[in-house]
């Protein structure tokens, strides 16, 4: 897939959380489960929370400090199968930056990590993904702590400063998210060597 497809997704009319699901359940047929869905309430700690970190680092662009990022592993972690493996990613946000951006930058990474590495996405799920992450992720200011959930194949769970925020049940999408951190293509090598802890 060309970079002008994702130009035409980032311009197209968003989708409402109705039509995503819609589309995913009715029209596509991809099998992708629930997007976008918000969770409910939980009293209890996150299962991530007594994960032991193994790495993180300060993400800067063009110089300027992002997000600090931090991995938390569950126990028998190998970084080479991390999409088989439970983690939690913890982005510490240094700025402010509207959700909408964040989910198409997501997008932008994953189809990078997707072309680097030959393995294509689906050109059906992939706006149906963004959308999802449209409607999840909200605007972020400095000290906004977004978390996610990586439940090998179950899909994602997203919190954001310590509360459940949503899901999106789809096990290949958040394989391909926390690629955009973790798989060997990715487009920010030295940040994935800190997140493993090979600092």
């Amino acid at each position: 897939m060309t970079q002008p497809h994702l130009r035409h997704w980032r311009h197209s009319p968003r989708l409402s959380r109705r039509q995503a699901l819609l589309a995913c359940g009715l029209g596509l047929g991809l099998g992708l489960g629930s997007l976008g869905v918000p969770l409910r309430a939980q009293g209890a700690a996150p299962v991530w929370a007594d994960w032991p970190v193994l790495g993180g680092s300060l993400f800067r662009y063009f110089g300027l400090a992002i997000y600090r990022a931090e991995l938390r592993v569950a126990p028998g972690f190998v970084p080479e199968r991390y999409a088989e493996h439970p983690l939690a990613l913890s982005l510490a946000y240094q700025r402010s930056l509207r959700g909408r951006a964040i989910a198409e930058r997501s997008l932008e990474e994953m189809q990078g990590v997707a072309e680097r590495s030959g393995r294509a996405l689906d050109a059906q799920a992939a706006p149906v993904w963004l959308a999802a992450m449209e409607n999840l992720f909200p605007d972020v200011r400095a000290g906004d702590v977004l978390v996610g959930q990586h439940q090998p194949g179950r899909g994602a769970r997203f919190f954001f400063n310590g509360k459940a925020l949503g899901e999106v049940a789809d096990a290949e999408f958040s394989a391909r998210f926390f690629g955009i951190w973790l798989d060997p293509k990715t487009s920010q090598p030295a940040l994935r060597t800190a997140l493993l802890g090979r600092t």
